[in-house]
């Protein structure tokens, strides 16, 4: 699957969407807006995640009562309809692709097809930490692990019991000592750090709205998704998704 065939696949199941529950015919619209830190994440005991620093943005969409939120470093202000939304660039904007992630994930959620939408805030974050080591301890023991997407509460937690490598693209965090790993190049390191030495890779989602999801999908080891961001899209494509502190 290349990254074209991916956003040509959410947009067509959104437009099935539509169709199936006859959205179209509702006189709702579509609202969406970045958020702040606070907003997004609350207060929490650790600083140094991206959203605090400036590196990415939450883009929270609202479709009647249900929200979709996604990460995305090209966030983009925007009222309108669900057509305007298909009618989107997302193939080759990245301000369409997180308006589009966002927006699936709310309509999805407003179907009730989907639910853990909506980003865990404050201590919540160290509680989903705890959660994914007991996770991971029980459904694969003690894997060589690569988290992708830099997460500081992940990383503190699981470089405690597992042996852990950290890819992220942001130069505000590679090659810097974080709970004593070493956060590499998620371009760089990918072949080793990804497709040969873990037992099991942890991805975030927000990987759906740079263009790189479909480099962690069908690599012939265990891919476990976390965070809201590609919510809808795991549904979708049948891929384990593990976000337990979400709403």
């Amino acid at each position: 699957m290349t990254t074209q065939e991916l956003y040509r696949r959410l947009r067509q199941e959104m437009e099935d969407i539509v169709r199936k529950h006859r959205l179209n015919e509702r006189p709702i619209t579509l609202k969406s807006r970045g958020l702040s830190p606070e907003e997004a994440i609350g207060n929490t005991t650790r600083r140094d995640y991206p959203i605090l620093a400036g590196r990415e943005i939450m883009l929270q969409a609202q479709f009647g009562d249900a929200l979709g939120q996604a990460f995305t470093d090209a966030p983009s202000d925007f009222s309108g309809t669900l057509d305007q939304i298909l009618h989107l660039d997302v193939e080759n904007d990245p301000y369409s692709r997180g308006l589009l992630v966002a927006t699936l994930n709310a309509v999805m959620r407003f179907t009730g097809d989907l639910d853990h939408t909506v980003h865990c805030r404050n201590n919540e974050l160290e509680l989903c930490a705890e959660a994914y080591a007991s996770y991971i301890h029980g459904h694969f023991h003690r894997p060589r692990i690569t988290l992708v997407g830099y997460q500081p509460a992940l990383t503190a937690r699981l470089s405690q019991e597992f042996s852990l490598r950290v890819l992220d693209m942001n130069p505000q965090f590679v090659g810097s000592l974080r709970s004593g790993i070493t956060i590499e190049h998620g371009g760089n390191s990918y072949q080793d750090a990804v497709l040969e030495w873990p037992d099991l890779v942890l991805c975030t989602g927000s990987t759906l709205c740079n263009g790189s999801f479909v480099d962690f999908v069908d690599i012939g080891k265990p891919v476990l998704f976390f965070g809201i961001s590609g919510a809808a899209a795991a549904r979708i494509l049948g891929l384990p998704r593990f976000c337990p502190m979400s709403s």
